[in-house]
């Protein structure tokens, strides 16, 4: 599987979002690096001129003979592909690549004042490839984004005078490229619309902090990694693993990534942190059960961490009849709830080095 970038302007983007989002193309240009794209190859969307990340389609067949999907009257889009998407973000929560916790991280950008143009080069043409760990970061920020909700200010004014003006342009008989990116202004962040997040943030960190002390390996989320850090106490000395150290398929190692905190010892997982913010304290869970699902055999401890106010809440989706039975056994017996209050506290307590995980418990 490869990362590879796919251009929408902001017309482009409109008429795709509003489509069954089954068909993307290129033009004839691109046919001969179109001719080496493969079912399974994922493909991360950029719109242009607003310079935000918007989606990850997975290709499953093509280059198609005909064009199949028109994205306008005359359009140059040709050559085209079948795509299933898998995550596709609505405008206001699409994301600026200039967020810290992309910027930051990804290799073409890091090194550059975010004022420049210098960086562009690699989000300059569709389908360029991207360095696998650039993808997997772009593609796990992306589906954080999905579960967070996050809105970054949008200029929905200007959105739609580009698509009416693009319209215009095409009446009159031109038929214009995509737009190249272009600098614009960062806009004052937004307040956190979900107070809690700062805090579940500063837990991660706390756990990511508990786990080092002990002696073990920490695996945060590429998405997650820039805030954590930044909550990360001066006087702690945390490593995060860049890869995971761990022999399974490629669909349990993506699962597994996900995974908001890990506590590794060699090449095996002692411990699994979940950190719910959300008012249904839903997608951990899910996303612990489908890891068990994968990996019946599995033998960790897995934790949902989440405020006091949610504690039978977190209990009572443990204990739901649908994960009654995995690998033979309840989640309720695998899974054990955690408050934040409760890693604060054996987060003051002395000698934590000499600590054993149990603690926890």
């Amino acid at each position: 599987m490869r990362y590879l970038l796919n251009l929408y302007s902001p017309e482009t983007y409109d008429i795709f979002s509003n489509s069954q989002r089954t068909i993307t193309g290129f033009r004839e240009r691109q046919r001969k690096q179109a001719n080496g794209v493969l079912p399974g190859d994922r493909l991360l969307c950029y719109m242009t001129t607003f310079s935000r990340w918007v989606g990850v389609l997975e290709v499953e067949e093509g280059p198609l003979t005909g064009q199949r999907f028109r994205f306008y009257k005359g359009d140059p889009f040709s050559v085209q592909f079948r795509v299933r998407p898998l995550i596709w973000l609505p405008r206001e929560k699409t994301i600026p690549i200039r967020e810290d916790h992309v910027w930051n991280r990804l290799s073409f950008t890091r090194k550059h004042r975010k004022g420049s143009t210098t960086w562009t080069g690699p989000i300059r043409n569709s389908l360029r490839e991207f360095d696998g760990r650039d993808g997997g970061l772009l593609e796990d920020v992306l589906g954080r984004q999905t579960q967070n909700g996050i809105e970054y200010p949008f200029d929905e004014k200007r959105y739609r005078r580009l698509i009416s003006r693009a319209a215009r342009l095409r009446k009159g008989g031109k038929d214009q490229p995509i737009p190249r990116p272009e600098p614009v202004p960062r806009p004052d962040p937004k307040p956190d619309p979900v107070p809690r997040l700062r805090t579940s943030i500063k837990t991660q960190a706390q756990l990511a902090q508990l786990g080092s002390k002990m002696g073990f390996l920490i695996w945060i989320p590429q998405g997650d990694r820039g805030r954590v850090e930044e909550a990360i106490t001066q006087e702690s000395d945390v490593s995060f693993l860049d890869t995971l150290p761990l022999h399974y398929n490629h669909k349990t190692l993506k699962t597994i990534e996900r995974i908001d905190v890990l506590w590794i010892r060699g090449n095996s997982i002692v411990r699994a942190f979940e950190v719910e913010h959300t008012t249904a304290v839903y997608s951990g869970i899910l996303r612990m059960s489908d890891l068990l699902a994968l990996q019946p055999n599995m033998d960790i401890r897995l934790h949902i961490v989440a405020p006091s106010d949610r504690r039978e809440k977190v209990l009572a989706e443990i204990g739901r009849p649908t994960f009654a039975a995995l690998g033979g056994r309840p989640l309720a017996e695998r899974c054990t709830y955690l408050s934040y209050d409760s890693v604060s506290q054996i987060m003051a307590l002395p000698h934590l080095d000499h600590c054993l995980p149990s603690i926890v418990d």
